[in-house]
């Protein structure tokens, strides 16, 4: 099984031509009906009409959806400010909302986190290698591109990482996962559910300060994300304290593009006996027993079934 072999490619390779503008490109939107009340509205300064009746259904999150999620073709997406930088990419918030709805029905307004994938000139996207093996690239001009480091090669990276992680959170939310659910995705913009309260994003587990008893249910939580992974065949492949929120006593995994298939990718086992040495490294740093060889065994033996 490969985590990204059930994607649209056409849609991946549609998306290069309009990545540049992911996060501000303007779609006129298609109106239903019940639209129409709100046809005087126009998008102002950092805003934009929603993103989402521009996209594919493969590029819409699973069903069952969430109450929360606004799909009104009147909707608008507001900027709110970036969250946090990372290696690869930056994290920004958005509120979609309809115009003049009551913000407090569900469907109407939502916070967003837009997960938006920068060029490689000013990324880490060297170090993707351990984690695409297995997977193959179907385009052999993408393939060459990549191998070559082009411009279009470096084009096609940022847009495969965006849908990588996009399916990745597709999948894991199949699977019961504890990660934020994933909205859309298009170009190098992955939109998911805002982990936090109000416009504040939920801790990393590295920076939460909690009891004993409260240790050992978080770290409980992530065993039982480890498990359900495994289960998939699959593991985080670069899980740590600074990739897992704690919102409301509940772990949520984040930053997921690297998800590895164990059994097709030759490094997968390494990786996920790498994620239990740095889950319990952590732990045990807290006064929490944890032997990551036994979780290890635990793993492989769920994988093999």
């Amino acid at each position: 099984m490969h985590l990204i072999s059930s994607l649209d490619e056409s849609a991946v390779v549609r998306s290069i031509t309009t990545a540049r503008d992911a996060s501000t490109s303007f779609t006129t939107p298609r109106f239903d009906a019940g639209d129409l009340a709100f046809l005087d509205a126009e998008p102002g300064e950092g805003q934009r009409w929603s993103t989402w009746p521009a996209t594919t259904p493969s590029e819409r999150g699973p069903a069952p959806r969430p109450d929360w999620l606004v799909t009104s073709a009147a909707a608008i997406d507001t900027e709110l400010g970036v969250v946090k930088t990372g290696k690869e990419a930056d994290l920004s918030l958005i509120e979609r909302a309809v115009p003049g709805a009551d913000p407090l029905v569900a469907g109407n307004s939502v916070l967003l986190a837009a997960k938006r994938y920068r060029s490689t000139e000013h990324s880490d996207f060297h170090r993707s290698t351990v984690y695409t093996e297995g997977r193959g690239t179907r385009r052999s001009r993408d393939a060459r591109a990549l191998a070559k480091g082009t411009t279009f090669g470096r084009e096609v990276a940022r847009v495969q990482w965006a849908y990588a992680e996009f399916e990745a959170l597709s999948r894991l939310t199949e699977l019961g996962a504890a990660v934020p659910y994933p909205v859309q995705v298009g170009g190098t913009e992955v939109l998911m559910e805002f982990i936090g309260d109000g416009r504040v994003a939920a801790p990393r587990l590295a920076q939460v300060r909690a009891t004993p008893d409260e240790l050992r249910e978080l770290f409980h939580q992530i065993v039982d994300f480890m498990h359900t992974l495994a289960a998939g065949g699959l593991a985080h492949g670069d899980l740590s304290p600074y990739n897992l929120l704690v919102h409301d006593g509940r772990v949520v995994a984040i930053d997921l593009p690297q998800v590895v298939d164990v059994i097709s990718n030759p490094q997968g086992f390494d990786l996920l006996h790498r994620d239990c040495v740095n889950v319990c490294s952590w732990f045990t740093r807290q006064r929490l027993e944890c032997d990551p060889e036994e979780l290890f065994g635990e793993l492989v033996g769920m994988v093999a079934m």
